[in-house]
């Protein structure tokens, strides 16, 4: 804690004990300054962090005094949030993101923040803020930032794939980029492909769009062809999906099952989207749609959240220079510019000596943790579809007779958030699966509220 941040605690502290009441009069900046002896600078800084946060009030030529309702306005206090509604496939990130930090998250989609590189994020905001003025300051160039964009094209190299910088977009997010994408080639009504189970955000942006949505089962080894050709009978717009590691099944496409589905794509016109988020946590590079058709048919869309960080948002989408200008002039018209200063820190963080070393550690950390997870799981008769060649997630079997969503309805009242199948799919089947991530499974409470609810629900069966 610094000192500023010790003043302002001590000033909280006595309007706490009643020692400060509302409306009264702070002590001055001088006479607090001595008394706790503290520069005359620090007081000045910590009262107005309390006035710009609500605590105090500042009265021109009289001081500060304690602000009337600092810290009892209803409208303004946070309440603990209950989901009593149906799982649906926003339940998962809604229960995540609002969790206290001492809730487990198997279910959630990311990485814990100490895997992540905390240390090179810090460094790499001490070098951008030492930058050249337009990192801070200024917009982006349409395109967004040049030096990431280059990094961009050199990793897809590995792919035998050459790109321009012109076919390269920053976004802020594959979120963003796939709304970007939906808008500029969708409109009300059309049909799209998924994978079924897929990331449960992709059905939630169609529904945002008012898009129909074709679910083609996907299997150890991709999509199920026969019911891919079938789906191509209603004339589909795209197909989107996940290169790589695929989520949540966390399965590797083939390169037999890559192969006809881009023929099929190729003979019916079919826009391919790869959300290729994943692909610093493979061991070994899966096929790639981008490969295999190029940018006529291919829109391939990434970010840096699951290695890097999920508050420095920043993503990316590769296509043809022609969809990359209609996508640039949307942009503008729906969010004008993205976020120059971001690209910076990413880039820095990318570029630093320590990142392919951190790339690494997590990779073998995720490869340990897999094993262990799902040794654990087997004692709970809970087992995966396949075993994934890399990655976080496990798609999983339940026992028997066990409801998914109302497994994670009991998990979440014991402060687990799990990750029920039904989010992920329309399957008649759906309850009866979990996705879990291995790097939020390695709390021995996970396992042990597990067994309680599971136990629950079985002896709620059998009654």
């Amino acid at each position: 804690m610094t000192k500023i941040e010790w003043a302002m605690e001590q000033i909280k502290l006595l309007i706490e004990q009643k020692k400060l009441l509302e409306g009264s009069r702070v002590p001055s900046v001088r006479q607090y300054a001595k008394q706790l002896d503290c520069s005359v600078s620090t007081i000045v800084e910590a009262y107005a962090r309390l006035v710009s946060t609500g605590v105090l009030e500042s009265r021109v030529g009289a001081g500060y005094y304690v602000r009337k309702n600092s810290n009892t306005n209803p409208l303004l206090a946070e309440h603990t949030i209950e989901y009593s509604r149906e799982v649906d496939p926003l339940w998962i990130s809604r229960q995540s993101l609002d969790a206290h930090d001492n809730m487990l998250k198997p279910g959630c989609g990311w990485l814990p923040k100490e895997w992540l590189p905390e240390q090179t994020l810090r460094k790499a905001l001490k070098l951008v803020a030492k930058s050249e003025s337009h990192f801070l300051l200024d917009y982006s160039t349409p395109h967004g930032h040049a030096d990431l964009r280059r990094y961009i094209a050199r990793k897809r190299e590995a792919y035998d794939v050459h790109l321009n910088l012109q076919q390269i977009l920053i976004s802020d997010s594959a979120t963003h980029s796939i709304d970007l994408i939906f808008r500029n080639l969708l409109q009300a009504g059309d049909y799209i492909i998924i994978d079924d189970p897929c990331y449960f955000n992709f059905r939630a942006l169609a529904k945002a769009h008012r898009l129909n949505c074709i679910a083609v089962p996907f299997g150890k080894y991709g999509p199920e062809i026969e019911a891919f050709k079938h789906a191509l009978q209603f004339q589909p717009k795209l197909y989107l999906t996940n290169s790589g590691i695929h989520n949540p099944t966390g399965a590797t496409l083939s390169m037999q099952t890559a192969f006809e589905i881009a023929k099929l794509a190729e003979q019916n016109g079919l826009m391919i989207v790869e959300d290729d988020i994943f692909a610093e946590l493979e061991y070994f590079h899966a096929p790639r749609y981008l490969t295999l058709l190029g940018l006529k048919q291919v829109i391939q869309i990434g970010s840096f959240t699951k290695t890097l960080s999920a508050a420095v948002r920043c993503g990316y989408i590769i296509a043809q220079e022609a969809m990359i200008d209609q996508l640039i002039d949307l942009n503008i018209a729906t969010h004008f510019n993205t976020s120059h200063l971001n690209a910076e820190i990413i880039y820095q963080t990318l570029t630093d000596s320590s990142y392919i070393r951190h790339i690494e550690w997590i990779k073998k950390q995720l490869q340990k943790h897999m094993m262990a997870t799902v040794k654990q799981l087997a004692t709970l008769d809970i087992h995966p579809i396949a075993m994934p060649k890399a990655g976080m997630f496990l798609w999983c079997q339940l026992p028997a007779h066990i409801d998914a969503a109302e497994l994670s309805k009991s998990c979440l009242a014991n402060g687990i958030i799990l990750a029920p199948g039904n989010s992920f799919s329309q399957a008649k089947n759906a309850h009866q699966f979990m996705r879990f991530n291995v790097a939020q499974c390695i709390d021995k409470k996970v396992y042990d509220v597990l067994v309680t609810c599971l136990n629950a629900q079985k002896i709620l069966h059998a009654g």
